[in-house]
């Protein structure tokens, strides 16, 4: 496949019809329209409206999906996945959505969001993946961002590998952009 790939991370929580699936939606929509192929973690909430967006504007969709979640929660990919990657592991899910794409948007999310942003920020910190756009959409974002900043900690030029976006089109426009460049 010759299109760039773009992870998108959020929550399982988002019901259809909610705000949050229909911005995830969006997104995928957004994405695809640009060109894009979307890769997500493949199965319910968010990852399901960001699938469904995406292959109803003719988008290629990525699931990545492992046995490990499925042992616990058994479903199976959402039926707008067109790729399943499968792994054994969470851990081998996790690092496949951080280092196969070539740009990251976060969605709104908990504990499994924070951490898929928190590992490729810093993966883009210290060169482990190329430099790609890491777009955080939401005020939920904005605000963990501002309570976790501080310069004793945390440089500016780290900073700067974040995009901050308020809605679906400033965040794909984030992306694009990037590639425009």
């Amino acid at each position: 496949m010759n299109k760039r790939i773009i992870s998108v991370f959020g929550s399982s929580a988002p019901q259809r019809g909610s705000a949050a699936f229909v911005e995830a939606q969006r997104v995928g929509q957004l994405l695809a329209e640009a060109g894009f192929a979307v890769a997500t973690g493949g199965y319910v909430g968010t990852m399901t409206a960001v699938s469904q967006g995406a292959s109803d504007a003719g988008g290629h969709v990525i699931g990545v999906t492992c046995d490990q979640i499925e042992q616990f929660r058994p479903i199976g990919p959402n039926r707008w996945v067109q790729e399943e990657i499968r792994y054994p592991t969470l851990r081998e899910r996790l690092l496949h959505l951080v280092t196969k794409s070539d740009g990251i948007i976060v969605l709104p999310g908990g504990i499994g969001t924070l951490s898929e942003m928190t590992l490729a920020w810093s993966f883009l910190q210290v060169g482990e993946v190329a430099a790609q756009p890491l777009v955080l959409l939401g005020d939920l974002w904005r605000q963990t961002i501002e309570a976790f900043y501080t310069t004793e900690y945390v440089r500016e030029k780290d900073m700067k590998l974040l995009s901050f976006a308020d809605d679906a089109e400033t965040a794909v426009a984030h992306i694009v952009d990037y590639f425009q460049k």
